[in-house]
């Protein structure tokens, strides 16, 4: 029989115990003890495996909240600043250890996945030779390798000193002793990298099984964190142009080659991308895979449960209206000539009014990513967006996101009370991946490269009109860049920035984008002295005129240098075990 420990910590008002370490023997139900456990390998790497997508939208694992309304993309949204504990994310001057209380959430899930993925390399340790033989099991430790870093990169990327426990201190049960002072953050970024290089040389590049990872996806994250290193430490002290590592920008120029050289390449219409039915094309590198309940025959499917928020308001069942695209980010779509209106894009308000002619252009990519009054709701007529569909526009305005969502025909994949999506979350697609190459190539003088990837990327967005959004063609125009504009590496280093925005807005990174680029502080000031002035107006049904005024909370927000770049450590885990790890510089 097995020996159970159970430490009892009740402590109840004239009553005292005389111990409080008591053992039970017990036969446990409804769990598998670790020994039957570690005797299947091949399970428990599946069980690394589902922590893929077993996020929700407290701890979403797609990091929306930490990449994209901390950013100039995007508004909270909901029914108020209060609505989820998100809003200390928007404004940032009110973000501590405790606010959001979701952070310390998402710090325990994604180190619950990093704890199955070192319980699984435990059991290939142990087992995997016996049952699997020794090639499967070398090729399922490398994709461990790489799931518990894909999680461990997320961790880096949001708290920056983090403990670094592998399965070595699992078996030796010293993960309690750890610090997260114990790696610097270079260091951290190095023992990722360690684990995608692991994965790097030993995988394929595609695998039979749907959703296993492959070289490829694993040349992307090593492109992703040579990029990350290549700018500095991330604080902006140390980070920006004149802290360029050019062995790592080289890095990225390496393995991004091994992608464009691979199977995956540009999906011909940028609409398609983010619709369900093309979820594993060419352009999906590597993504959290989904299912509709009707595809793999459970009560529910499994659905994507980070984005479960952030549906339209009145559109769907439960359509919670989070994550709104902001006038910044609509007015950075605007054209002159076909191209960005760098220096004067936010100079004054614009939108396109379905039906009303204007002078005024845009990037076709506009009506694929922001959901706007007047305009079919994801390229269907039968379902129009107007201003009803927005839970608080006085608040936070009237846009929606809609690349995350599928077309509202195709309906919900779970409902009552919550509704969600069978939409896969890209982690890499392939754009990304040579937008991230274009970086690099620029900042290591090879302006002419980049200048074809970007004017690649362009051109598929001029392409991308008629099968979807036709009914917005006289309000779009798009040119590719004449040569002028990488003659000069500045100007080149700003288009590539530019085309990152909108290609990927709404992706979950714009933040990230800006804090690696050492430009956060900057651009955040300056927009929420900008973003408070929001105001939509429109005819109502009445025939007046309405001025909808919107986002001025945005006057108590601040982003403080030296401090915002990262997230505080959350309370719980500081004081988890009290002095053994340290607070983020310059949070309380």
């Amino acid at each position: 029989m097995k020996r159970i420990y159970k430490l009892l910590t009740v402590c109840l008002v004239g009553l005292s115990l005389n111990s409080c370490n008591d053992f039970l023997d017990y036969n446990p139900t409804a769990v598998v003890d670790e020994e039957t456990a570690f005797s299947k390998p091949e399970e428990m790497v599946t069980a690394a495996y589902a922590m893929l997508g077993d996020c929700w939208y407290t701890y979403p694992f797609n990091l929306f909240p930490y990449g994209d309304i901390t950013s100039d993309n995007s508004l909270k949204g909901g029914s108020g600043t209060t609505d989820t504990n998100y809003h200390a994310l928007e404004i940032w001057s009110s973000l501590t250890a405790t606010t959001p209380d979701h952070m310390d959430d998402l710090w325990y899930r994604l180190y619950c996945a990093v704890s199955r993925c070192n319980r699984a390399l435990v059991a290939l340790e142990t087992n995997g030779e016996s049952v699997l033989g020794s090639s499967l099991t070398e090729q399922r430790v490398a994709e461990v390798k790489f799931l518990r870093s894909h999680f461990y990169y997320k961790l880096i990327t949001v708290f920056r000193q983090i403990p670094w426990i592998d399965e070595v201190a699992y078996s030796n049960n010293t993960i309690e002793q750890i610090s997260n002072t114990a790696f610097s953050y270079e260091e951290l970024m190095k023992n990722v990298i360690a684990d995608f290089e692991t994965a790097y040389n030993v995988l394929p590049e595609s695998q039979t099984d749907g959703g296993r990872v492959n070289k490829i996806a694993a040349a992307s994250y090593l492109a992703k964190c040579y990029l990350d290193l290549a700018w500095g430490t991330g604080y902006e002290s140390g980070t920006g142009v004149e802290f360029i590592n050019n062995d790592y920008m080289e890095k990225v120029v390496e393995y991004t080659e091994v992608v464009k050289s691979s199977q995956y390449g540009y999906l011909e219409d940028f609409g398609d991308i983010f619709l369900p039915e093309y979820k594993n094309s060419k352009e999906s590198v590597f993504a959290v895979q989904t299912s509709d309940y009707s595809e793999d025959n459970t009560a529910f499917g499994r659905a994507n449960w980070s984005i479960t928020l952030n549906g339209c308001w009145g559109m769907w069942s439960c359509g919670w209206d989070f994550h709104k695209p902001s006038q910044n980010l609509v007015n950075a779509f605007k054209t002159e000539n076909g191209l960005p209106m760098f220096e004067h894009f936010n100079d004054k308000i614009d939108y396109p009014v379905n039906g009303q002619p204007s002078i005024q252009k845009w990037d076709p990519r506009l009506f694929h990513t922001v959901g706007m009054p007047s305009f079919p709701y994801k390229y269907e007529s039968a379902y129009m967006q107007t201003v009803n569909n927005s839970r608080t526009p006085n608040t936070y305005g009237y846009y929606t996101s809609l690349k995350e969502v599928p077309q509202r025909s195709k309906g919900e994949t779970f409902n009552q009370p919550w509704q969600a999506f069978a939409t896969n979350d890209y982690v890499f697609r392939y754009t990304d991946v040579m937008l991230m190459r274009a970086e690099a190539l620029v900042e290591l003088d090879r302006l002419g490269e980049a200048k074809k990837i970007i004017n690649d990327i362009r051109q598929r967005a001029a392409n991308s009109i008629n099968k979807h959004i036709s009914y917005a063609k006289d309000f779009c125009k798009i040119s590719l860049y004449p040569d002028s504009y990488f003659d000069d590496k500045e100007t080149a280093r700003e288009c590539v920035r530019w085309e990152r925005r909108l290609e990927l807005a709404m992706e979950n990174g714009r933040y990230f984008d800006l804090r690696r680029w050492g430009i956060a502080s900057e651009t955040l000031n300056a927009y929420f002295a900008s973003e408070q002035n929001d105001v939509y107006t429109y005819v109502n049904e009445k025939g007046e005129t309405v001025e909808q005024t919107y986002a001025q909370y945005y006057k108590d927000a601040k982003y403080t240098p030296e401090k915002n770049e990262y997230f505080p450590i959350p309370y719980n885990q500081l004081f988890y075990i009290p002095k053994l790890y340290k607070q983020n510089k310059n949070y309380d």
